[in-house]
Order: structure tokens, then sequence, then C-alpha cells
């Protein structure tokens, strides 16, 4: 070839790699308005819904969620939960059970997209809609839509009448635009599990009896006109229906709820974000609410040093729902609580802004990266909290520990399901539960334990600051890791999200090398399928100790040369398919007390009672 030529197919092969694209985003601009009636728990809204389409595919068609219609009897969620073997205490046979009154439902009065009708069909949770005229790629459309809906009775997050007292917990209630990203529609029939959003603005106005108190996502554009905690107190006196106008910005949903008998309180940083705390005062949350302002100000300061920003300047934990439940810029949880429950669940759903509201995950595909996540971090918050002396309790020294150990019990159950699993598809709750909860946290401390303390702390804040607001997947994240490591990891996430296999190493001998003579040769096995890195302890009879440390050949390399027991030294990589490996040390087998595999318990090893062997 000549170097014409040469030169030119490699200029435009560069252009071609500079000119991939950053991971396109679907964008929504939300403005609804609801007239609501609080004697028959019915709403009117008119939304409309600027959409653009920023991929480079055609949409031909449209599918808005609908998932107030779970809660009819007969719906998928309902038979779902009659069905599957254990069923969610809090739903079982309720929604089959369920009154015409006590339903929920959205009923689609007309739907237009600029300015023409359009054809619609509802189908279950979903609304299937057929466009006259497609969406192109790079383009905006404007859908306008006028619906009616009926608030169910509170089962599961969303409802009236909460076990708690609370009126109105409004989450998913309203017609939302489906996703649509780089694997195309995400249009998932509701059966109560995880979620998924577009990007976008909401503009929401709440017109409702000025006895309530309305808590919500994004900001209050006329607190003077409201009352009700915000400024005017007697604004409820003088009016029969109040309009709360709400503004949220770069946001994937919308929550509110409303109840006439909310406490309002506000805490003000010392950054200028405002933590609102909604609460029915009573002998079971006085104590707990009225400390909980200070607790989560600590918290707050703790995230946003060891897991990036929080970008917005509001945060409202808020009275309600069935438990604790994330959305953006709010939590709805249960109250009644002691101050230590009261704060985990509060923790729990704040650090839900990181990994989910911020970072916006497919909960669906990737529940781990959400929930797991999440736990991870509440865990390491909690434990902070502890030892500030902000909570009950001490900090203890692994505040994973608990996590590991509900993983490898359910792991050695045989009904574990890979991570890879779609939350809807899991065959039991209670595989869902451990998988996206349990195994989702010990992903993360494992993998500390794989590239060291120092490259994992830099790359969960490398994480959050590349990929906030970009719906990355499993392998952005590893790339991540990868990059701020400098070790290959693809085969870490591979075993432990795609796979149920286990990990088990253990000490299979201490005895006499042949050469060099006399000196003492340990020999290890790999019990489980799942490889590893391994830290080895060996203790002397001195009172001396050496750690050694195995990578695995995959790796391409090893973590930093320290563990929390000191120094190590590093000995030739393990071929993962070698059943053993053996190393010699510079003692005798007389010298030697014993050998111990993971001494800080940094892996899941489902069977730690060969781990350690004490010498003859």
């Amino acid at each position: 070839m000549k170097i014409w030529k040469l030169l030119t197919l490699l200029l435009f092969t560069s252009n071609l790699v500079q000119a991939q694209p950053e991971r396109w985003q679907q964008r929504a601009e939300y403005k609804m308005e609801i007239d609501f009636d609080v004697k028959s728990h019915q709403f009117k809204g008119v939304q409309q819904l600027s959409y653009y389409n920023n991929s480079p595919d055609t949409l031909v068609r449209v599918f808005y969620h609908l998932y107030f219609n779970a809660f009819q009897p007969n719906s998928m969620m309902d038979v779902r939960s009659r069905t599957i073997v254990d069923s969610d205490p809090r739903v079982g046979s309720r929604i089959f059970e369920l009154k015409k009154d006590e339903i929920g439902y959205h009923k689609i009065r007309s739907l237009k997209m600029d300015g023409e009708p359009v054809k619609f069909e509802v189908v279950g949770t979903i609304l299937e809609v057929q466009l006259e005229r497609p969406v192109l790629p790079n383009s905006k459309a404007v859908f306008e839509m006028e619906f009616q809906s009926q608030v169910p009775l509170q089962i599961r997050r969303s409802g009236r009448d909460n076990a708690e007292g609370i009126a109105y917990s409004m989450s998913q209630w309203y017609p939302k635009m489906c996703e649509y990203d780089y694997q195309g529609w995400h249009a998932n029939p509701y059966i109560g599990r995880e979620f998924y959003g577009v990007w976008g603005d909401f503009d929401v106005t709440i017109n409702i009896d000025g006895a309530y108190t309305v808590a919500a996502s994004g900001y209050l554009q006329n607190p003077d006109e409201i009352g009700h905690g915000y400024s005017n107190q007697d604004a409820k006196r003088n009016s029969k229906k109040l309009s709360y106008h709400f503004i949220a910005p770069n946001v994937h949903d919308f929550v509110w709820a409303a109840d006439p008998d909310y406490t309002h309180d506000t805490f003000t940083r010392k950054d200028g974000t405002v933590l609102h705390f909604f609460y029915q005062k009573n002998e079971k949350t006085t104590d707990g609410w009225s400390r909980l302002p200070a607790i989560m100000d600590k918290a707050f300061d703790f995230i946003n040093t060891n897991y990036g920003p929080y970008p917005y300047k509001k945060y409202s934990f808020i009275q309600g729902g069935d438990g604790g439940m994330e959305y953006p810029m709010a939590t709805l949880i249960t109250g009644n609580r002691s101050l230590g429950s009261l704060v985990g669940v509060s923790v729990h759903e704040l650090m839900h802004s990181w990994y989910q509201m911020v970072l916006g995950t497919n909960e669906s595909l990737y529940a781990w990266m959400d929930e797991g996540y999440t736990s991870w971090a509440s865990d390491e918050v909690m434990n902070y909290l502890r030892a500030e002396g902000l909570i009950p309790g001490r900090k203890i020294d692994n505040p994973h520990a608990s996590d590991y150990q509900g993983y490898v019990n359910f792991a050695k159950s045989g009904y574990e399901e890979p991570l890879s699993t779609h939350a809807d598809h899991f065959v039991t709750n209670t595989a869902y539960g451990i998988a996206a909860y349990v195994k989702g946290a010990v992903f993360l401390s494992q993998l500390e334990y794989i590239i060291g303390k120092d490259a994992f702390r830099k790359g969960m804040l490398r994480y959050f600051d590349t990929w906030k607001f970009k719906h990355p997947n499993a392998n952005d994240f590893i790339r991540v890791m990868e990059k701020q490591s400098g070790l290959e990891l693809d085969w870490y996430r591979e075993y432990w999200v795609n796979t149920t296999h286990t990990i088990d190493y253990g000490v299979k001998s201490v005895g006499e090398a042949a050469s060099p003579a006399g000196k003492a040769v340990v020999t290890l096995e790999k019990v489980g399928v799942m490889p590893m890195p391994l830290d080895v302890l060996v203790h002397y009879a001195d009172g001396s100790k050496e750690i050694f440390n195995i990578p695995l050949r995959i790796m391409r390399g090893h973590k930093p040369e320290r563990t929390s027991e000191g120094p190590f030294k590093v000995l030739e990589d393990w071929p993962w398919v070698n059943p053993t490996y053996q190393f010699t040390l510079d003692a005798s087998p007389a010298e030697v007390i014993d050998v111990i595999i993971d001494p800080e318990g940094g892996m899941a090893d489902v069977n730690r009672e060969n781990n350690g062997l004490k010498a003859k």
C-alpha cells in the first residue's frame, strides 16, 4: 500500500473513532396540572410532554406507563403476587380483594401529538401509542394528554390511607413516557418491582383541598401563597383549594404526598441545601423526627465527600408509603420507628439519590447497581454515624459482614439466580432481594479487596462523576474501575453477575519441600468454580508473620502491596484453570504455626472452614 493511502486510511479511522458520540439520552419536559378531589380520591389531569428524540432511530410508536392500573383485581401485579411462592406480605391477595372505589386506574381521555389526535390502546399498565407521523432522529414532538385517575387504597408504594394514617402517597401517579435507549423501548408491565425513566424537567401544579399540606420533589414556586410551614401559616384558612406549583429540573420522576396533619420542619445546611421533613407528630414520632435533621446533615457531609456532591438544593423526607422508597429529591418512608430504624431507612433512601436518581441505571436490568450499591454505601454511612455517636451502637470493623453472610447462606440454598436476571423475572422474591440488595453490596466490597482500598475509593468517585445523568450499565462501571486500578476486571463482572458460581479456596497442606531441602511448601486448592486473587497470612513460631498476595493471571497485575495486616509479597500469578497452587516459605515446616487464606474476610468464600491450616 502506498504511504499516502496508508496515511489517509489511518486519518479516516482516527476521525471515525473521535466522531463516536457520547451515549445519547432521550429527554422529556413535563408540564402537568391536576385537580384533586379528596372525597372521591380521584383527580383530573392535563399533561403536556415535550419529548426529544436524541436517538439515531425513527420512532413510529411510543409507550407510557400507567402504574395505577396495576392495582386492579387480576392485573399482572395481582396475579404475580398470588402465584409466586413467597409473596410480599404487604401485597398478598390484597389487590384481588379491592372494591371498585378502592382500585387504582388511569383513564386516557385524549392524546394528541403536535396538535393532531393519535391512536392509542391501554394494555394493562402500558399505554401503546401508534403515531400518525414518526418522531425523527434529533427532533422534538409535543404530546398533549387529558386523563382521569383514581388513587388506589395503599398496598404497595402508591396509594391512599397508608398503615400509619397518611392520606396520600402519590408515587407513580401520572402517565409516564417509557424509556427508549440504545437497547430500544423498555415498556415493562408493572408488577411491583423496579423503574427506569427519561431525564427531564417537571413543572407540576397540584390543586387540592386547602386543609392538606403537600410535600413533593422539586422546588415550590409559590410558598407565600401556600403556607403549611412554608411561609404563610394562615394561607390554608383563607382558601378552599390551594395550588401547589413545583419545578423539578433534570430528574426522571416526580413524587408527592399530602396529609392534613403533616408537621413540616426544615433544616438549611451550610452549603445551602434545604432539608425538609414532613411527618405526623405523635408519641411515636416526636423524638426521632426532631433529632433526624441534625443527623442527616452530618450524613450529607459524609456522603458528599465520599460518593460525590449532591447536585440539587433540596431533599425531602416524607412520612408515607409502605416502608421506604426512593424518588428524585425526596423519599417516602414509614415514620413510626425507633431512632436507629428511622435513620437507617432515611440513609438508605437518601443514598438512592446517588446510585439511582443521579446515575439513573436501568433498575429492571441492573437492580443490583441501584439497590446493591445503595446498601453498600448505607452500611458505610451508618457505621460513620455510629462512630460519631449520632445513633446507637458502636463502629464495627466490617460493616458489610452481614451482607457476606446473607449471600453465603443463600448461595448454599440452591435458590440463587444470577444478577443478570431481569428484576421482574426472578422465580422468587427472596432470590431477587438477595441478588439486588445483598449480592450487589458484596460486589462492591469484594471489588475493594481485589483492587485495593485507594483505587476503589477513587474509582467510586470517578464512576459518579463520569456517569452521572447518563444511565450507566455494568460494563460502564467495571471499565471505570479498570482505568482507575490498571487491572483487567471483566472476569470479575462476568463471574459475579452472569453466573451463580461460588468462591471456595482452601489450604491443602503445609509440607517439606524437596528443593530447597527443609523449607516449608504450602499447597492451596481451588475448590469452587469462581477464581479470585488471594491474600495469604502465615504465622511463625517466633511470633512474626508474612502476608502473600497471589494475583490471578487474567488480572494482568495486582493490587498495591499493602493490606490492613501490613505490606505483602507478591507471588507468581495463579492461572485460573489450575486446581492447585504451591509456594515455598523461607522457613521450615516446624517454624510455621498456621496458614490462613483471606484473613480480613474480603472474599465471599462459601466455606471458610478450609481457609486455614495449622502446621503439624
